[in-house]
């Protein structure tokens, strides 16, 4: 008996020995903004090399395909509804669902005990109270706000402006429609060059951090990349280094089909997105693809950086995206849609090498959620409070994950309106827009038709699958306290009013 207790004891010294090692490893997390997970290949080099050494999660999707939610729940691993950042809240009426709930514990708050943390770049992360200015959260700051103060005595303006904006209309608290100006798919040269461009700022900013650790702390550094999000005000060489002969964009691109939500016209990116033809997005898709190169470059100084410091084997990096861009996929332009475009996002994590998974790719469905979960298992964290997501080690290690499903909410950019809701189960999508108290369903096998162009849910053969997830949608929406409620007879209403296609045409 003794001997066991003494192989116990061993065992629990040995276990944590291993998890205070692990608190000492230097953790980088690279975030795009606006990035299609389709993206990646000819012009991303530095980020495919990462893929090479790390695992992939082909199927990661955001848990909001906008940005502020989207990195709410990406940095508490809670579901928009659970921690309270529902739309980005530009509007005064309804800015107040913007911020994380006091009390929600998060990434920067926990990481920021141990490891010298920093935060580089956009900072789309709002929390109640003020995350930047709350004493007790030990992470250093540069921001937007750092680059134009770097900018203004220089003389040279940031990109973009007014002539990147047209006026477009948004329902405000679900009641009421105003305009206001959003950015549009124009492109022109950035003049003033690369160096003051603000994703060069933050990558040179990123690689100075990495050279001048001192190592008396792990290194936790989270750069926040604007590319590739519009304006499209691009700097040499990227504007015109990529050309449209060198393309080819997706059969969807400038496409409104059938089945397809006619809700969306109500809402940005509809409204903006079909007035582009297929040839007119032709133009459009290499200074998305030069700005998606651009990116690719500042990811590579982050690395190169880390390679010349010798922390790139014993670091665990993760590359990912806070939404993707629709890029005039489905006649639909930015993102605040469930389409794959959209909602479906990279994810890459490189393990430090005294780990080794059992896998290089995984396709089961996960979310952006997972990730903080993921670091707390990984390293081994103590008091991070609770999270909605579950790690992906058991899927880098091979083995099981512990859930089927994955849910995203959207519930408006700068206003509280015009909300869907979705979920994916294996090969199935079902969506669920709305405007006021009309509800539109959308059903994809989306390994069949990763497109998404034949919708599915006014097929009766399909009409058991649509139930299913509807019902799997309700329960989800109750236990996580949605403001949004829908009918139960809500597919018998729908069908009622969009009968099947081939009933419409006599056929």
């Amino acid at each position: 008996m003794k001997k066991i207790l003494t192989i116990a004891l061993l065992q629990l010294l040995a276990l944590h020995s291993i998890k205070a090692q692990q608190k000492n490893i230097p953790v980088i997390i690279i975030m795009a903004d606006q990035l299609r997970y389709d993206a990646l290949g000819a012009y991303t080099p530095h980020i495919n090399a990462l893929k090479k050494d790390g695992v992939v999660f082909s199927r990661t999707y955001t848990a909001s395909p906008i940005c502020v939610p989207s990195r709410g729940a990406f940095f508490t691993g809670r579901y928009p509804n659970n921690n309270g950042s529902l739309l980005n809240g530009w509007v005064a009426q309804d800015e107040h669902y913007r911020n994380v709930k006091k009390g929600t514990r998060n990434l920067y708050e926990t990481m920021g005990r141990h490891w010298n943390a920093w935060h580089v770049g956009k900072q789309h992360f709002f929390t109640q109270p003020d995350i930047e200015k709350d004493a007790a959260v030990n992470v250093q700051w540069i921001t937007q706000k750092t680059y134009q103060q770097w900018l203004a005595p220089q003389g040279v303006k940031k990109p973009g402006g007014k002539e990147f904006t047209d006026f477009a209309p948004e329902l405000v608290s679900g009641a009421y429609t105003h305009t206001k100006r959003y950015t549009i798919p124009a492109h022109k040269r950035y003049k003033e060059g690369l160096r003051y461009f603000p994703d060069d700022y933050f990558g040179e900013r990123s690689a100075g951090i990495i050279r001048q650790h001192d190592g008396k702390k792990p290194l936790m550094l989270a750069t926040m990349f604007m590319s590739p999000h519009p304006p499209f005000h691009i700097p040499d060489p990227y504007y015109d280094k990529v050309k449209k002969q060198d393309i080819s964009i997706p059969a969807n691109v400038g496409q409104w089909y059938s089945g397809q939500s006619p809700l969306q016209l109500y809402a940005l990116g509809g409204f903006i997105g079909a007035r582009y033809s297929r040839q007119q997005w032709e133009d459009v898709w290499p200074r998305y693809m030069g700005l998606v190169n651009l990116l690719d470059d500042e990811t590579g100084k982050i690395i190169a950086a880390l390679k010349e410091k010798g922390m790139y084997d014993d670091a665990l990096i993760i590359f990912t995206a806070d939404h993707g861009e629709m890029l005039g996929s489905h006649s639909l332009w930015m993102k605040m849609c469930m389409y794959e475009e959209s909602a479906r996002v990279p994810l890459i994590i490189k393990f430090p090498r005294s780990f080794r998974p059992a896998v290089k790719e995984t396709a089961h469905p996960v979310s952006l959620i997972d990730v903080w979960p993921t670091l707390i298992d990984y390293l081994g964290i103590s008091g991070a409070g609770a999270t909605d997501g579950s790690s992906l080690l058991p899927l880098a290690k091979g083995q099981a994950f512990p859930r089927s499903k994955v849910f995203i909410q959207y519930d408006g950019n700068a206003a509280y309106g015009s909300n869907q809701r979705c979920v994916v189960s294996g090969q199935y999508k079902l969506i669920m827009d709305t405007f006021r108290k009309e509800a539109y369903l959308e059903l994809y096998n989306v390994e069949k038709d990763p497109q998404e162009k034949e919708n599915l849910a006014t097929n009766p053969a399909y009409q058991a699958i649509c139930r299913q997830l509807i019902r799997d949608l309700q329960e989800h929406m109750r236990q996580t306290g949605d403001l949004l409620a829908f009918p139960d007879n809500l597919y018998q209403q729908f069908i009622t009013n969009y009968p099947p296609l081939h009933e419409k045409s006599g056929s």
